[in-house]
């Protein structure tokens, strides 16, 4: 595995990384989750975008949000990494990833997530805490973490 991180704007990213991107983000959240939903939700622009690559394949992203664009905390969203990718770890690589660029782009601590409820204990991994109860987005059960 040859990892390279990117974390670009939205109007910096590429035509081919942006399809990259909505490629896997579709890939997992609407097929492999069986999931219909509406990924492109007019956050985009707002976020900064955390790409994994691997040999110019995007096997790995999430957005970071500053505070008050999604939560009154920073924010990570749309976290994913390709199934094929997922034995290797890189999920927690991608969280390290996310939390280090959240402290230098936005010098912020405090993120806000909503997690999928069957992620919990990955998260709480990273530090994360519950602090809601479940609901559901997308008629997936969701809870709402905070790390401080």
């Amino acid at each position: 595995m040859d990892l390279h991180w990117k974390i670009k704007r939205f109007e910096a990213l590429s035509t081919s990384e942006l399809y990259n991107v909505l490629q896997l983000r579709s890939e997992v959240f609407l097929v492999e989750q069986n999931c219909v939903y509406q990924d492109i939700d007019g956050k985009d622009q707002k976020a900064l975008h955390l790409l994994g690559e691997d040999n110019g394949q995007t096997v790995a992203y999430a957005r970071l949000f500053k505070p008050k664009d999604y939560f009154n905390e920073a924010s990570i969203g749309r976290v994913v990494v390709k199934q094929s990718y997922r034995e290797k770890k890189l999920g927690h690589i991608l969280m390290r990833e996310a939390i280090q660029a959240i402290k230098i782009h936005f010098n912020e601590a405090k993120i806000t997530i909503s997690a999928q409820l069957y992620l919990k204990h990955f998260y709480e991994s990273h530090g994360f805490m519950q602090t809601s109860e479940t609901y559901l987005e997308d008629d997936i059960p969701h809870i709402e973490m905070k790390k401080e």
